[in-house]
C-alpha cells in the first residue's frame, strides 16, 4: 500500500427582538466512559452519561385543536390535480411519514412544527402545501406571496431545484434570494414579480432594506432547518423578517433539532400549531452505521487517503477550509480525484464542485460544514469525520448526508487518542450507538469497514475532476486583416 504522502490532515484539535402581539394571541417572548478500545471491535451505548451541558429540548407546545389525521396516498389530500399528476411523473407513489402527518394540517392552514432528521422529505412536506395554497395567485412587483427561510446557499439551491417541476405546472415563480450571488438579477427577479421566495436571511434583510422587496403580502412563511439558523446567529435577522410578514398568516417550522434555541420562534410566532416529530431528537437511523475508528496521529493521513481511494463516493468533512484545501491537493497528488467545498468557493465555483460529485467525475467532496445541510446526493453511502465535530447537533447533520430516503449509509469518524472523552461525550450527547475500532494500518478491518484500498498513485489535477462543458462553443471570429496585411497583399499582387 502507499505509505508515503505526507501527514497533513486535518487539525490538532483534542476533542474537548421586540416582542410582538396579534394573530391568536400570540405571547412575547420570555425568555462516560474512561479508557480506550481494545483492538476488536465493540459496541457502545452512546446514551450512557450524557453531558448535562448538553443542549436541552424545549417543553414542546400543547395543541389546543385537534389535528387532521395522517394520510396513506397524496391522492387523498386536498391539492390541485397538477400538483398529484407532477408527483406521479415524478415517481412519488407514496408519502413519506412527515409528509404524511403534517401535509393534512398545512393544506388546512394550520401553523405547523415538525422534527424530522434530514433526508426525511421535509421539502415536500412544506413545498406542496406552500405551492397549493399559493397556486392562482399571482404576486405584485417586489412583493412576494410566500416566503422559504434557509440557513444557507446550498440548502436554498437545493429547495429551489426540489420545488420548481411542482412550480411550474401551477405558473408559480420561484426566486432564489441568497448571498454569493448576482443582487442585480435578484432584483429584477422580484421586480418583475414572484409568488415564492426561498432566501436566506442576510441577503432578504438586504433587499428588504433597499426598497427591493416588501413582505406585507406574504401569507405562508417557512423556517427550513431553523435549529441551524440560530446556531449561525441569524435570529435577529429571522425575527426582523418574519416581523414583516401577515401576522394572520400561515407559519411552518421544520427542524431536525428542537432545543431552546428554536423555543424562542415557537412561542413568538406559531399559534396552536400541530406538532409532528418523525425521529427522536437525536435523529438515529436504523439504516445508518456510526463507526468511531481509532487511530494514531502518525497513521491518520494514509487511512484518510485509502479510505478516499476506494470504490464509490464519499464526503469528508474537515474543521477548516485550509486543511480542506490541503486534503484536496495531496488526495489529486496521488490519484484520487478529489475536490474541495467550502465558504471561501465563490458561488459558481461550489456549483461546479456539486456537479461534479453528483455526476460522478469527483469521487471524494473534501468539505467543511457548509456541506453539512442541504446537500441532496442520490446513493452516497459514507460519510467520513476526518477532523471529529465538536458539536452533537453538527454530526448529525454531517452524517444526513447519507441514509437519506430510506436508504443505507455509514458515517465513520477518525479518533486521535486525545479525541476519546470530547468524542464519547458527543456520542452520549447524539444519543447514538456506534462500533468502535483500533484501526492499524495494514490490517483488513479498515478495509472492510469503508471500502478502503490503495491509491492509484497517478497524479491528477483539479481539470479532471470537473464535468465537460456542455455550453457549445461559439464558432470563431474571422479577423479583419489589418491594414498593414492588407496593403502587403495588393503590393505582391502588383
Amino acid at each position: 500500500m502507499n505509505r508515503t504522502v505526507p501527514s497533513t490532515v486535518g487539525s490538532s484539535r483534542s476533542g474537548g427582538g421586540a416582542a410582538r402581539s396579534g394573530r391568536g394571541g400570540r405571547r412575547p417572548e420570555g425568555s462516560t466512559r474512561r479508557g480506550g478500545p481494545s483492538r476488536s471491535p465493540k459496541v457502545r451505548r452512546g446514551g450512557q452519561g450524557r453531558n448535562a451541558s448538553a443542549p436541552k429540548e424545549f417543553a414542546l407546545p400543547v395543541t389546543h385543536t385537534a389535528p387532521l389525521p395522517a394520510v396513506e396516498t397524496f391522492a387523498g389530500l386536498d391539492m390541485p390535480d397538477r400538483l398529484k399528476t407532477t408527483l406521479r411523473a415524478e415517481g412519488m407513489s407514496a408519502p413519506f411519514p412527515i409528509q404524511a402527518a403534517t401535509l393534512p394540517n398545512a393544506l388546512a392552514g394550520r401553523d405547523v412544527l415538525g422534527r424530522g432528521r434530514t433526508g426525511s422529505g421535509k421539502t415536500l412536506a412544506f413545498g406542496l402545501a406552500l405551492l397549493a395554497r399559493t397556486a392562482g395567485q399571482r404576486a405584485e412587483s417586489r412583493r412576494p406571496l410566500a416566503l422559504v427561510l434557509v440557513p444557507t446557499r446550498e440548502l436554498a439551491q437545493q429547495v429551489t431545484a426540489a420545488l420548481t417541476p411542482y412550480a411550474r405546472p401551477l405558473r408559480l415563480r420561484l426566486t432564489t434570494v441568497v448571498g454569493g450571488m448576482s443582487i442585480s438579477r435578484q432584483t429584477r427577479d422580484l421586480h418583475a414579480g414572484s409568488e415564492v421566495v426561498v432566501a436566506t436571511p442576510g441577503r432578504l434583510k438586504d433587499l428588504v432594506e433597499r426598497g427591493d422587496c416588501r413582505l406585507d403580502q406574504v401569507a405562508i412563511t417557512v423556517l427550513d432547518e431553523a435549529d441551524q439558523m440560530a446556531d449561525m446567529g441569524f435570529m435577529p435577522q429571522v425575527t426582523h423578517l418574519l416581523d414583516q410578514v401577515r401576522p394572520e398568516g400561515q407559519r411552518l417550522l421544520f427542524s431536525a433539532t428542537l432545543d431552546r434555541n428554536v423555543d424562542l420562534l415557537v412561542r413568538r410566532y406559531l399559534t396552536d400549531p400541530v406538532v409532528h416529530s418523525v425521529d427522536p431528537s437525536a435523529g438515529a437511523v436504523t439504516s445508518m452505521e456510526h463507526h468511531l475508528l481509532h487511530v494514531h496521529r502518525a497513521d491518520k493521513q494514509a487511512t484518510v487517503t485509502e479510505i478516499a481511494a476506494r470504490d464509490g463516493r464519499v464526503i469528508m468533512f474537515l474543521d477548516t477550509k485550509h486543511a480542506v484545501d490541503r486534503l484536496t491537493r495531496d488526495l489529486l497528488a496521488v490519484g484520487v480525484r478529489a475536490s474541495a467545498l467550502h465558504g471561501g468557493k465563490s458561488q459558481s465555483q461550489r456549483n461546479r464542485t456539486l456537479a461534479g460529485f453528483k455526476s460522478g467525475h469527483t469521487s471524494v467532496l473534501v468539505a467543511t460544514n457548509v456541506a453539512a445541510r442541504g446537500i441532496h446526493i442520490d446513493n452516497l453511502d459514507l460519510v467520513v469525520n476526518v477532523d471529529p465535530p465538536t458539536d452533537h447537533k453538527d454530526y448529525l447533520h454531517r452524517g444526513g448526508r447519507t441514509a437519506r430516503a430510506g436508504e443505507s449509509g455509514t458515517v465513520v469518524t477518525l479518533v486521535l487518542p486525545a479525541q476519546r472523552r470530547a468524542m464519547n461525550r458527543l456520542m452520549s450527547d447524539a444519543d447514538i450507538t456506534a462500533r468502535e475500532t483500533q484501526i492499524h494500518l495494514g490490517e483488513a478491518e479498515l478495509s472492510r469497514i469503508t471500502g478502503a484500498k490503495a491509491p492509484s498513485g497517478i497524479p491528477l489535477t483539479a481539470a479532471d475532476t470537473q464535468p465537460p462543458s456542455t455550453t457549445p462553443q461559439a464558432p470563431a471570429r474571422r479577423r479583419r486583416p489589418s491594414r498593414q496585411r492588407r496593403r502587403s497583399s495588393f503590393n505582391a499582387a502588383a
